[in-house]
């Protein structure tokens, strides 16, 4: 049960959450380009934003696996006494 637990998170909320940030740079993309951001702007603060955000993700992502892993592993670490 624990096993189909994190294989579902793995298979729908991985992609879902790159999803959601595809989404959320495209539309940060296309707002900052009607606003008439330069060049400068998508070399630097546009990469850093993109780069913050993959990693607030991956840590959240991480936040929501680590309880299933635990478990997973403490079920693993009792079956083996």
């Amino acid at each position: 049960m624990m096993k189909t637990k994190l294989i579902l998170k793995l298979v729908i909320g991985l992609p879902l959450v790159i999803f959601v940030d595809y989404v959320l740079m495209a539309i940060l993309g296309c707002v900052t380009c009607l606003l008439g951001f330069g060049d400068d702007y998508y070399c630097g603060s546009y990469c850093l934003i993109g780069k913050a955000l993959l990693l607030l993700s991956a840590v959240l992502f991480g936040w929501f696996l680590f309880p299933e892993i635990k478990k997973l592993y403490h079920a693993k670490s009792h079956a083996r006494a």
